[in-house]
């Protein structure tokens, strides 16, 4: 009998101390309390608890943690009230803080989230509030983060999901965004119809003065073609002019050496007289040095005897 009961403590004492012992995972803290107070913050790892003295009074984790807050009612500045959700990244750095700093730590800054948001909107106009989200969400980060630094808490980044305006504002903005497509593509087509015609009006410029180089070079070639013809021409009878006189001279050369007598130069202006006659000519001039027909031909009589 005292042998069963010394196994039976031994076996309360080993459950006692197992499930006493704690074994912290990664990424996460225990908040430890003795006697009621805190007392130590558990890392990553073993630890070994007093029973009945020591209790784990939040089991914490490090993570980064994501929280989608339903939406928001604001109103800007110009009076027009929204719906704005928005989503927030916060980590917890201080696990003590964290545990002991807040009631509902989450409550906490999603009502800090709402009241952050209606601050910075009211300060905002519709239209400016629909094209500055970056803005928002970096102020409301940055109010945050101060915000919860006593909490034991880092927010890392809020970001605006949706904003819904009313429904006749948006009907309203639909139809300005659609005008305003409407009118650039007019602008579009105007300006592709303008560079169009452009493109023409410059294609028949060049094409004029294309066409007009040409002739222009066709010209200066009739004209050089003309002028070497004329040249050629000119050379020609230059040629022709010269080598008359040339023959000329060589057949004067060639009676001057011959010392041609009386008789034989009074025939041979009687063919110069018949050649002159023989034309269209109404006058003739007969020279003094012929003397008389009979005389004429008893010359040619002697030429013919010779």
């Amino acid at each position: 009998m005292p042998v069963i009961v010394i196994l039976v403590l031994i076996l309360l004492v080993l459950i006692l101390v197992i499930s006493n012992i704690k074994i912290v995972p990664q990424a996460n803290a225990y908040v430890v309390e003795r006697l009621g107070a805190y007392y130590a913050t558990w890392e990553t790892g073993l630890h070994l608890k007093i029973p009945f003295i020591d209790r784990v009074a939040k089991r914490v984790s490090l993570k980064e943690m994501v929280v989608d807050f339903k939406p928001q009612p604001v109103i800007t500045k110009d009076n027009v009230t929204m719906q704005i959700d928005n989503v927030v990244f916060y980590q917890v750095t201080d696990p003590k803080l964290f545990t002991y700093g807040v009631e509902r730590p989450i409550s906490a800054i999603e009502n800090l989230t709402a009241t952050t948001l209606r601050n910075i909107i009211g300060e905002m106009e519709l239209d400016h509030t629909l094209t500055s989200r970056d803005v928002i969400n970096t102020k409301i980060t940055t109010i945050l983060d101060s915000a919860t630094d006593k909490w034991g808490i880092k927010v890392n980044r809020v970001e605006l999901k949706n904003i819904m305006p009313p429904a006749e504002i948006q009907d309203a903005m639909e139809k300005q965004m659609k005008a305003e497509r409407e009118r650039r593509e007019s602008i579009l087509r105007a300006e592709g119809e303008k560079r169009s015609q452009i493109l023409v009006a410059e294609g028949e410029k060049e094409s004029q003065i294309l066409r007009a180089q040409a002739e222009k070079e066709a010209a200066i070639l009739r004209a050089d073609a003309v002028k070497q013809q004329k040249i050629l021409e000119a050379q020609g009878e230059a040629q022709a002019i010269e080598m008359v006189q040339k023959a000329t001279a060589d057949g004067l050369k060639m009676l001057n050496e011959a010392n041609p007598t009386s008789p034989v130069l009074t025939v041979k202006s009687l063919e110069a007289l018949a050649k002159v006659a023989d034309g269209k000519a109404t006058k003739i001039i007969i020279p003094s040095e012929i003397q008389g027909l009979a005389g004429l031909a008893a010359s040619a009589k002697e030429i013919f005897k010779d």
